[in-house]
């Protein structure tokens, strides 16, 4: 959509007395993240689109939502939704194929913006990333100021909008960014962090899914202020590993520092279920948003990988892990579903009940560093389990 035709920046903010800029020991983060990027590069491109409840990807009889504009977002449609669905949420819905060579044009874009003010700069996917302007390039008086410079760049540059938070971490900022959306501007000073964390609902959190929200409310931890109340050792034993992370966290505390080489070597999802498997022909329903979260972290980060790994955990929490390696990446979704799926059948019906189940790719390189050879086996095996990102929810 050409800039004069946009409605202007919504600049609203929350300033404190003893905001960022005068606390020089902590860092200044922004975190930008592009408001429904895919639907808005297709409405911009396309004027008859604008307006309209738009969906990026799938189709009206199969496949699932990819990105979800503003307009069907009021209906309930949402990324990695099932197309029939959508559609059933929202008859009106115009489906788009996506476009991801236009997609990643602008996210070069975007990220030349950024270049401006900071060499520290840590992409998340296409459309959302970190910045640490604690030392900027181009100093504006402060980490705001220069988030609002951002966003009327990127409005005036390619059309579209984007809402950024302003904070003194990573955790804080990408909340900061949420809260106005779309087209915002938030900013969480240090005065205001630990309040703004105990008054947040327990799901809002980052890092916190569906299946571990929900057992955080089983405890009685529904709020910021009920997960601070816990122990370390009480959430060590309910949470393992991400005991740290929450007990942090829900005092505003976040060490974690803006990664600008960070390179990423896996990606995986995994889902517990509520009642153990013990059918194969339950295990392909099961999975299937297993297989678009994983696959859509590698369109959104612009990867392709060559191992896939499966996991089973029984019920007896004994756990096993499948994988095979390829010479040439996975090139779609329906092929990282077949390859799981083939790996995941010998195991079925299994020795005991089913309670999770997990799929990872791993490898990863940049699309463009592949060439177009045809997909060969290199390795088939059991092993332990690779390096992988953890998905909240587990």
């Amino acid at each position: 959509m050409p800039p004069d035709q946009l409605a202007k920046p919504n600049t609203e903010q929350r300033t404190v007395e003893h905001g960022l800029g005068e606390t020089p020991d902590l860092r200044r983060i922004i975190h930008v993240d592009m408001d429904a990027f895919y639907a808005s590069v297709e409405q911009r491109d396309n004027p008859d689109l604008r307006g309209l409840p738009v969906a990026v990807g799938g189709s009206r009889e199969r496949g699932v939502v990819a990105a979800a504009s503003y307009e069907a977002r009021k209906f309930g449609v949402y990324s990695a939704m099932p197309s029939v669905t959508a559609r059933r949420q929202c008859p009106g819905l115009v489906f788009v194929p996506p476009r991801f060579d236009v997609y990643k044009a602008v996210s070069r874009q975007i990220h030349e913006i950024f270049a401006r003010y900071t060499l520290l700069i840590q992409p998340l996917s296409f459309d959302e990333a970190y910045l640490d302007v604690t030392q900027p390039i181009l100093d504006r008086g402060s980490a705001t100021a220069i988030a609002q410079e951002i966003r009327v760049a990127i409005r005036a540059e390619t059309g579209l909008t984007a809402s950024a938070g302003v904070s003194y971490n990573k955790f804080l900022a990408k909340l900061a960014s949420d809260h106005r959306k779309p087209d915002g501007l938030f900013v969480i000073t240090p005065k205001m962090g630990p309040a703004f964390v105990e008054d947040l609902r327990i799901g809002k959190f980052h890092g916190v899914g569906p299946v571990t929200a929900a057992r955080m409310n089983a405890l009685g931890i529904h709020t910021g202020l009920d997960l601070r109340r816990q122990s370390r050792a009480f959430l060590a034993e309910h949470f393992g590993k991400s005991a740290g992370y929450y007990h942090d966290v829900a005092r505003g505390v976040d060490h974690r520092p803006v990664e600008a080489d960070r390179v990423r070597k896996s990606v995986g999802a995994e889902t517990t279920f509520e009642r153990d498997l013990t059918q194969w022909d339950e295990v392909s329903p099961a999975l299937e948003a297993v297989f678009t979260k994983v696959w859509s972290a590698c369109v959104r980060g612009g990867h392709a990988g060559r191992t896939v790994t499966v996991k089973i955990k029984h019920a007896d929490f004994q756990q096993i892990t499948r994988r095979r390696s390829f010479l040439e990446p996975v090139v779609s979704r329906d092929q990282l579903e077949r390859i799981s799926l083939e790996l995941l059948r010998p195991c079925f019906p299994p020795p005991r009940g089913v309670r999770l189940l997990g799929v990872t790719l791993s490898g990863l390189e940049k699309r463009e560093q592949r060439g177009e050879a045809q997909l060969a086996l290199l390795l088939d095996q059991a092993g332990p389990d690779p390096a992988k990102v953890p998905t909240p929810g587990s």
